[in-house]
């Protein structure tokens, strides 16, 4: 199943700035995974399959693309779906700067749930961290986490030091650097920020 999902994804190669402030040589391009959503849907079975045995109330995913397997997941076990939207604030020099939000009317019933909170892709986990920190917020109590594919450790460790169980159907070696400790800024290779790249003009009037 992991090869079968892997050949699902395209990636570029180049030097690029991640929405968690790491760098690294390579992009997935996600927009092209959902294109046809039946041949998506067996892998997010195959997720709620593994995260069914953490019991959760609720599947939680930020926009866009783990909200779509959130969805899903949360079909397929017939429990509570909830979604957090991406903030990106003025300054975001620093790792993990990005915010993601919950909907106004989804911040009460949420609280008390237990969530499994998943992704498409977890790399540094910008975005689920950001979702976490919310729905902890508002009460939540995070029992899961969920992705397709985790690229590298950093997620994999932060996770582990917190108790949250990540269940995933593929894995990926993936290198992420600091900004001062990139190769590739020191060869000078052109940098490519990806969040700047995707801003749409509703992110852009919150910057």
């Amino acid at each position: 199943m992991q090869q079968d999902l892997l050949k699902m994804l395209s990636a570029r190669e180049g030097h690029f700035k991640l929405e968690s402030g790491h760098h690294n040589n390579f992009w997935l391009d996600l927009d092209l995974l959902f294109l046809r959503p039946r041949a998506v849907h067996r892998f997010a079975v195959e997720l709620a399959n593994r995260l069914v045995k953490h019991n959760p109330d609720a599947i939680c995913g930020p926009l866009v693309g783990g909200a779509l397997v959130a969805e899903m997941i949360a079909s397929e076990l017939d429990v509570e779906f909830f979604y957090t939207e991406r903030f990106v604030p003025a300054q975001r020099d620093g790792l993990y700067s990005m915010e993601y939000r919950l909907p106004s009317g989804l911040r009460k019933p949420i609280h008390g749930k237990a969530v499994a909170i998943v992704d498409d892709v977890i790399s540094a986990g910008s975005a689920v961290r950001g979702t976490l920190t919310e729905i902890q917020t508002y009460g939540a109590r995070p029992v899961a986490i969920g992705a397709l594919l985790v690229l590298g450790d950093l997620a994999v460790n932060f996770f582990a030091e917190r108790n949250l169980p990540l269940e995933r159907i593929a894995n990926q070696p993936s290198s992420l650097w600091l900004p001062s400790e990139c190769p590739l800024c020191a060869a000078q290779v052109p940098l490519e920020d990806m969040v700047a790249s995707q801003l749409s003009p509703r992110d852009a009037a919150n910057t």
